[in-house]
């Protein structure tokens, strides 16, 4: 008899089985990949290069109990993660810069006017309901034609007007030169990567760890008192409302005999391409290695569950599987896919660590199932 099942081995699921393992609680961990670490997982390709198999996770946060926490896993490197985006023949910063504005349109603003720049293109609108209300109101119509528009409709499937006006948190618009993608006060990578910090986390003695494990023959087949669900929360009650919406990738990896092909780890195409974006990994790693793997994001809307696509009605139809898991004893839901909420990694971890005060009696118990972010 197991005190836990968790179902996932990526970041939430991990972090809980350790924490309750060193209570002395034994845990059983299942995934149906054939691997831990969940889309974090990393490997050495057939080139001998470290990739990301699922895309780019770079790891950034403001919490220091996070990255104390992560830190007794994993040695780390300093990693400030830039972006360009390929726009009018030219690459530029992004997110949108002061250095980005002059060198699109020829110009030579400072960090004393670039906000004068942005109210002159701005535009009036009277309620900020959508995508491109926020980005339209902050920096105006050119620069989101030229940076938002095709990229958001290639990313969701969407035009921007049809997707919820918090998606435009992630992409601020700036006012200095700062050109770092983030500007949380730990960016940093694992020394030796997310796999090996998964398997350091995982490997307590009170831990069974199975892969390749689907929960619906597992969970009449293992006893167990306590069940942790970060898989899809509408797989776990049977679509019985319908399917919650996702967004998925498709990946094409390239290996090139060269040492590196782009100035950064990411560059962006909004315009151009079927893909998104490109991700050259030793940006990354730091890794040193004659080759270079590469791989291009193209947005799909089969595949493995990514993004949950952020529109009202998406929104209303998880609220009523919420129901269903708050009134459904000793089952936790956490993570992306249990919450249904873009979490970055350091919240699933900062979700599973406040799920695990509760579990462990460090904080009063919540009146819902799903747990909520750090």
């Amino acid at each position: 008899m197991f005190d836990y099942l968790i179902v996932g081995a990526g970041f939430s699921g991990s972090v809980l089985a350790e924490r309750l393992a060193s209570t002395g609680a034994r845990v059983c961990i299942a995934d149906r990949r054939p691997h831990i670490g969940g889309n974090a997982y990393d490997h050495f390709d057939d080139h001998g290069v470290l990739v990301h198999q699922y895309g780019p996770h770079i790891f950034h946060t403001n919490s220091l109990r996070v990255y104390q926490y992560l830190s007794r896993f994993t040695a780390w490197r300093p990693y400030e993660h830039r972006v360009l985006a390929e726009v009018n023949g030219k690459q530029v910063p992004f997110p949108i810069n002061v250095d980005t504005v002059n060198a699109l349109f020829g110009l030579a603003r400072t960090e004393h006017d670039i906000e004068a720049f942005y109210a002159a293109a701005a535009e009036q609108v009277s309620q900020v309901r959508t995508f491109e209300d926020a980005v339209v109101t902050q920096i105006g119509r050119d620069l989101y034609n030229l940076f938002f528009r095709n990229y958001t409709r290639k990313q969701w499937g969407l035009d921007p007007s049809q997707l919820d006006a918090s998606v435009a948190a992630r992409v601020p618009a700036r006012t200095n030169h700062d050109a770092r993608y983030f500007t949380d006060r730990y960016q940093v990578m694992p020394l030796h990567g997310y796999t090996r910090m998964f398997q350091r986390m995982l490997s307590h003695r009170n831990i069974t760890v199975l892969l390749q494990a689907d929960f619906r023959e597992l969970r009449n087949a293992i006893p167990y008192k306590t069940l942790i669900y970060s898989g899809p929360i509408d797989e776990y009650f049977q679509h019985c409302y319908g399917k919650l919406p996702y967004r998925s990738l498709r990946f094409e990896w390239q290996t090139v005999d060269e040492a590196q092909v782009q100035p950064v780890a990411v560059i962006n195409h909004p315009n151009q391409h079927a893909y998104t974006r490109v991700t050259e990994f030793k940006h990354l790693t730091g890794q040193e290695h004659r080759k270079s793997s590469l791989v291009y994001e193209y947005p799909s809307a089969e595949g493995d569950p990514y993004y949950p696509i952020p529109q009202p009605e998406n929104a209303a139809l998880y609220r009523k599987y919420k129901e269903l898991a708050d009134a459904t004893p000793n089952v936790y839901f956490l993570g992306r896919l249990g919450s249904y909420r873009y979490y970055n990694m350091d919240q699933c971890v900062g979700q599973a660590l406040a799920l695990f005060d509760r579990l462990a009696g460090k904080q009063p118990a919540a009146t819902s199932s799903v747990a909520a972010a750090e």
